[in-house]
């Protein structure tokens, strides 16, 4: 099987750019890191399975492979809090507008979501190998839909963007939070993570299983918790539990 040495491929259209990058570490055709971008995503995917759509040529469709066999397992979240501060460290270039990261993986502009990450690993036995950064952007788009809050560049600030440029400076961007990560600096990173921190300091409705509460969200442990505060102090891991809104 033919190795590519490529660091970025350009796909016209694809079902998900996620499955096109984990197929090329399936078939051994990388070995180092690459970046996947697409002008079409068909079946895009979000998290807890749902779809995540986008318009030709509007927006960033985005995944990077990358192989981590430097990380633990364990550390799995430091790959979002770099992710995350990727996105930001792109956004923040060219608005002014408030900018967020809403916990554990959603980038969101004032109270409106901007673009969302999937992160998806690939371990063998205690190793872990390679892990796919999946990063959608609203980039030109501006119709999301009556029941979608979504933003994007073109809704803040009237302006068309190229959005290939972008994805290469965003995959840059994340790399290099990458590297910061070989150079330890995690700590440093985590707290950068807190303070762009959506709702940060503010009451909130959560929901767990069938039972609903309000809760005030402090801040992200280094493992990836959500943390709140109430009678007592709360932890939430991903998917345990979902956000309802402000209170």
């Amino acid at each position: 099987m033919s190795i590519l040495h490529k660091s970025w491929l350009t796909l016209e259209t694809v079902d998900s750019t996620n499955n096109y990058a984990m197929a090329l570490i399936q078939k051994r055709q990388i070995e180092r890191e690459i970046a996947i971008f697409a002008r079409e995503q068909t079946a895009g995917k979000g998290r807890r399975g749902k779809e995540w759509t986008s318009k030709k040529d509007e927006n960033i469709i985005l995944s990077i492979a990358i192989p981590v066999q430097w990380l633990s397992i364990s550390r799995q979240f430091e790959i979002s809090v770099a992710a995350a501060l990727g996105c930001c460290d792109l956004l923040k270039e060219i608005i002014l507008a408030n900018l967020f990261i809403k916990w554990p993986n959603d980038i969101f502009i004032n109270d409106s979501k901007a673009g969302g990450i999937l992160i998806e690993n690939v371990i063998q036995g205690k190793i872990w190998q390679w892990t796919v950064i999946g990063i959608g952007l609203n980039i030109n788009q501006e119709e999301f839909g009556l029941e979608n809050s979504a933003i994007s560049l073109r809704n803040i600030t009237g302006k068309n963007f190229d959005v290939k440029p972008l994805a290469e400076k965003l995959y840059e961007f994340v790399l290099k939070r990458v590297e910061e990560l070989k150079q330890h600096n995690f700590s440093k990173m985590l707290q950068e993570y807190n303070d762009y921190l959506y709702a940060q300091g503010k009451m909130v409705a959560l929901q767990k299983q069938n039972i609903q509460f309000q809760t005030k969200i402090t801040g992200v442990s280094a493992s990836g918790e959500l943390i709140t505060q109430d009678a007592f102090e709360r932890r939430f891991v991903f998917d345990e539990i979902i956000f309802k809104g402000l209170v």
